[in-house]
């Protein structure tokens, strides 16, 4: 009898843990099928938007007050703000992103951690390819209203940097995060990669070389991409082919 109370006693512990461990999974799928929703909703709103011309009055307004009003080619604000932001912009260069990915990928494949490092490469790499169709698709100019403080050479929409680099900083963060037990952690490690992103994309419309459309659409489209990589990874997690979180 006592063997029998002593295991109901450890049931009773056990269970409610699971399934409070559930409902919080349950509550994490159900938020990133919500950001992938709202983010899809929201490019498509832009891409609408852009076509008809209706926010190009916003977009020039915008690119126009960072600049001074004598002389456009001169960002606002001191020197250093602008040699900060050339800085920041490289963030999310390609040259930057694979240095970032591939490191990444190594780490997680010396850690024997195979199929998550496979994961990682297909999507980024899958998102950049999304990236490159979607600029040949919509295929906007470059704003002429202002010089580009940087050079630039191919089309303006999605921000390929605002894009690339909510993908990349966003997945990465979230695998790090998955493996995290602490929540401050988790919270911690996902502010890091959101601010990253938000940085880069802020520095395309501070330096001249995209509308801040451009931006918002590459932040709405690697977010959703991000949180879709999330869900398929979880559910490759679920089904066992894919490293379980250690923690």
């Amino acid at each position: 009898m006592f063997f029998v109370g002593e295991q109901w006693g450890i049931s009773m512990g056990v269970y409610p843990k699971l399934r409070s461990l559930w409902q919080q999974v349950e509550l994490e799928v159900v938020a990133t099928i919500f950001i992938v929703a709202a983010s899809s909703f929201l490019f498509l709103k832009l891409v609408s938007e852009v076509r008809e011309g209706e926010t190009r009055a916003v977009d020039e307004a915008i690119l126009l007050a960072l600049r001074d009003p004598a002389d456009p080619s001169n960002p606002i604000g001191p020197r250093w703000l602008e040699i900060m932001f050339r800085d920041v912009t490289s963030l999310g260069s390609p040259s930057v992103l694979a240095l970032v990915t591939i490191a990444a990928i190594g780490y997680l494949w010396l850690e024997n951690e195979r199929g998550t490092a496979l994961f990682l490469l297909v999507a980024i790499a899958g998102g950049a390819a999304l990236e490159i169709l979607l600029k040949l698709g919509f295929a906007r100019p470059r704003p002429e209203l202002v010089s580009h403080l940087v050079d630039v050479n191919s089309f303006s929409f999605p921000s390929g940097h605002a894009t690339m680099a909510t993908i990349t900083y966003l997945t990465l963060g979230v695998l790090l995060a998955s493996a995290q037990e602490r929540r401050r952690m988790k919270l911690y490690l996902l502010a890091i990669a959101t601010f990253l992103a938000v940085l880069v994309g802020i520095s395309r419309i501070y330096l001249g070389v995209h509308y801040p459309t451009d931006v918002l659409a590459g932040w709405c489209i690697g977010a959703a991409w991000a949180a879709l990589c999330w869900i398929i990874f979880h559910w490759f997690q679920g089904r066992g082919q894919i490293e379980a979180p250690r923690s």
